[in-house]
């Protein structure tokens, strides 16, 4: 039921949620513990909510970040689980949030940039099927949504540096960003999905 809520109105008890079902085949007393807070945190702030100011823009945006191994501790060292990094993100429209993601990354990132870049591709798998729905229902309905359709921004500031860096480093060099920017008109603070 926690997860239901966290996905659909509630993203603030997302993470909080995700942590504890993690352990829904072999709870333990301090997870029946989490569970109850956010259950007291959800009595508390029912008669709270989001105020949602859409912007004239209307454009299909996008924030992602990453935790690089944030889990790791050196009493859990021997599990995998404590090495993979988070990922999470969310999509607005007309700067209003209409999704909303954070999990785990699939894959063991070895350094910051690639857990960066890992965040960066899961947010865009989300993101390019929600451009065309989008373009769908604009078509559809005869809706004027501006330049939402040929251009979403991708909001991911740890990768900046990489920009401006003109030697490549051993673990970036497949990504050559330098190309990125120049094929596809991105500049140090956004990525462009075009």
């Amino acid at each position: 039921m926690l997860n239901y809520l966290g996905t659909s109105t509630r993203p603030d008890i997302a993470f909080a949620v995700h942590q504890c079902a993690r352990f829904s085949s072999n709870p333990k007393r301090v997870h029946e513990i989490a569970v109850r807070r956010i259950v007291r945190y959800l009595k508390g702030t029912k008669d709270k909510g989001y105020i949602l100011q859409p912007s004239a823009s209307r454009t299909l945006d996008c924030y992602v970040d990453a935790d690089f191994a944030g889990l790791w501790s050196s009493d859990i060292a021997h599990d995998p689980i404590s090495v993979k990094s988070r990922t999470g993100y969310v999509i607005t429209f007309a700067s209003c949030p209409i999704l909303w993601s954070s999990k785990l990354q699939t894959k063991i990132a070895l350094s910051t940039t690639e857990a960066e870049y890992i965040a960066m591709s899961q947010a865009t798998r989300d993101l390019i099927p929600m451009r065309d729905l989008l373009s769908e229902f604009a078509s559809a309905t005869k809706l004027i949504v501006g330049d939402t359709i040929t251009h979403s921004t991708i909001f991911e500031g740890n990768l900046i540096d990489l920009t401006h860096d003109k030697s490549e480093r051993h673990r970036t060099k497949v990504v050559k960003v330098e190309e990125l920017i120049v094929n596809y008109g991105m500049n140090s603070q956004e990525f462009c999905v075009t």
